[in-house]
């Protein structure tokens, strides 16, 4: 059986929501070695009376890259199957390359962080926003965005499923084009509480700022290979990485074409590696044919190594 794992990005986390494997010790240092990176406490964050904490970008970005990572961990401590491909949804592609050996843990937790502080700083709060449009063509949304813009940015950049698109770029034009999907027979047109509008073209500032700190950062080959977001393609060489993680920034998340291209080179199991059942639930809409997993606690994670044996 060719199974593959799919790393969770920001949206997915919540309060507690690792307790499922606090018991095992490889999670717990894999926490604590995030932590001492950035000098702050992510699992004290994560047992807190209010989500406050954990939702703010910069340390909602390396909790998910901890979390996904120490799930991984536990994985293997449990004597798991190695995936034969990984992919990750916008952040998490930074989870996938770190389980694939490309990207050391460390040098990855430093990166989100910079990546968090780099979006947040491109677009002034209040500037940018984002929407889901729901049960309408890609085509015609992005035909609506362009009617919308009106000499500013807005652009589909989540494919998430058929019929589940999100939008980004200035708030006044993505309220425009929220109107001209409806316009168009969307079903619903929802904004989303962001404060960065993630993989449009605003992000291209940031994206500057990433390209700079990763020429200092090494990459090796990846043992497994890695499905990257702009492309839907793998890489070998470093620089291409780089590359593909800097247009990651600005581009789309082709997360359709993602789940599409594993199910039609012989992937039939998937199993998402973090907390959450958000890419689960966006498989099944994609292939009902392809099984998708959640290893949402320590229980998950044996069945799901028991199933694979």
């Amino acid at each position: 059986m060719t199974f593959a794992f799919l790393f969770p990005g920001q949206g997915s986390q919540s309060l507690k929501m690792m307790d499922g494997f606090a018991d095992l010790p490889v999670v717990q240092h894999t926490f604590q070695e995030a932590s001492d990176t950035l000098s702050i406490d992510l699992w004290a964050m994560l047992q807190a009376d209010n989500a406050d904490a954990i939702n703010a970008t910069v340390n909602t970005q390396p909790i998910m890259l901890a979390a996904g990572y120490a799930t991984y961990l536990a994985w293997q401590d449990l004597n798991g199957k190695q995936p034969a491909v990984v992919a990750g949804h916008s952040l998490g592609e930074y989870t996938a390359l770190v389980a694939a050996g490309a990207l050391p843990f460390a040098e990855a937790v430093k990166l989100v962080r910079l990546r968090a502080e780099a979006m947040q700083a491109a677009v002034p709060a209040g500037t940018g926003a984002m929407a889901a449009i729901l049960n309408l063509s890609d085509d015609d949304i992005r035909a609506a965005c362009a009617e919308a813009a009106q000499g500013e940015v807005v652009e589909p950049v989540n494919f998430n499923s058929p019929g589940q698109v999100v939008i980004a770029g200035h708030k006044a034009a993505v309220e425009r084009a929220m109107e001209a999907c409806k316009a168009r027979g969307a079903k619903r047109a929802l904004p989303l509480p962001v404060s960065v509008p993630s993989h449009c073209s605003l992000m291209r500032p940031a994206a500057e700022r990433l390209a700079a700190a990763l020429k200092d950062v090494h990459l090796n080959v990846p043992a497994i290979p890695v499905l990257h977001n702009a492309d839907v393609a793998s890489y070998g060489d470093p620089d291409q990485i780089r590359d593909a993680l800097t247009r990651q920034l600005y581009m789309p998340v082709r997360w359709t074409e993602t789940i599409q291209k594993l199910a039609g080179d012989g992937v039939t199991l998937m199993a998402e590696c973090g907390p959450g059942k958000v890419l689960a639930g966006l498989a099944k809409r994609i292939d009902g044919n392809v099984k998708c997993l959640t290893l949402t606690d320590r229980a998950a994670l044996e069945a799901a190594s028991a199933e694979l044996l």
